[in-house]
């Protein structure tokens, strides 16, 4: 109760981010697929739908990121996240709990709000509560598709947000990738990186096909990507839990940014 007495704001705000990534994505993904939507049909081509759907969403995790409340909570946005940076020693055990726990109930919430104001323009086919499922290939190019997105986006955000010279562009970067994950990725496994994220869809609709792989999936290929960084520059290689550093917010994780050298060993990496 103490942990949660003196943390309870940055949960809050891990459950507001990703509610309303989940709001955009919902809103957006109705907006440019929903056949009666007028923007639907004055763009035909689904290749450009899909493009400009994931510029919103880009744009809108990069925003997330670089908030008020993403600068103080860290922006993880997803249990994979979380988890890992658990895994590499930067965030307390009850923090890492109650992270994850937040992060699903503001992704239910954020499914919800939209299912209230759309009603069945969301939950009908083709939105079908924006649930991640394999695509026409299967569920193996899905699993493969999760572990290569989720090992890039963790090693990307790993080899930046611990570099001197790129750490301010941590979120431009982010918001890069999930542009490219939604117009690349998504017709592999509907674009999941994130337990939290494919819990928020699947359980209003009760669509859990292949539901494990998005939970395991993201978890492996952070997993990997997190020891493949720590074999190449150290244990104490990574500095804080936090997406975006540059800020006056408080810090709840285990930050060594007081305490080291910041950045040089991302940065001899890079080189």
């Amino acid at each position: 109760m103490e942990t949660f007495k003196q943390h309870w704001p940055e949960y809050l705000m891990e459950a507001a981010e990703l509610g309303l990534f989940m709001v955009s994505a919902g809103m957006f993904t109705c907006l440019f697929e929903y056949p009666g939507s007028p923007v639907h049909q004055v763009i035909p081509n689904a290749d450009l739908r899909r493009l400009l759907i994931g510029i919103a969403m880009g744009v809108t995790a990069a925003s997330l990121i670089y908030s008020p409340w993403g600068k103080q909570s860290g922006a993880h946005l997803n249990p994979a996240v979380t988890l890992t940076f658990y895994r590499l020693g930067k965030i307390d055990r009850l923090d890492a709990i109650f992270y994850v726990l937040f992060q699903c109930l503001g992704g239910l919430a954020g499914v919800v709000l939209v299912m209230l104001l759309l009603g069945n323009i969301f939950t009908q086919p083709p939105i079908n509560y924006i649930v991640t499922v394999p695509g026409q290939l299967g569920w193996i190019a899905a699993l493969l598709g999760e572990l290569t997105i989720a090992f890039i986006m963790m090693m990307m955000v790993l080899l930046t947000s611990n570099s001197r010279k790129l750490s301010p562009y941590t979120g431009g970067f982010a918001g890069g990738l999930v542009m490219l994950y939604v117009f690349l990725e998504a017709p592999l496994s509907g674009f999941g990186m994130n337990p939290a994220r494919s819990l928020a869809s699947a359980l209003p609709a009760q669509i859990w096909t292949a539901f494990p792989l998005y939970v395991v999936a993201p978890l492996t290929g952070m997993f990997f990507a997190a020891a493949l960084y720590q074999s190449r520059l150290g244990r104490h290689a990574v500095k804080c839990a936090k997406l975006n550093h540059h800020t006056h917010k408080r810090c709840i994780f285990h930050c060594d940014y007081q305490r080291q050298s910041e950045f040089d060993l991302s940065d001899r990496l890079l080189q």
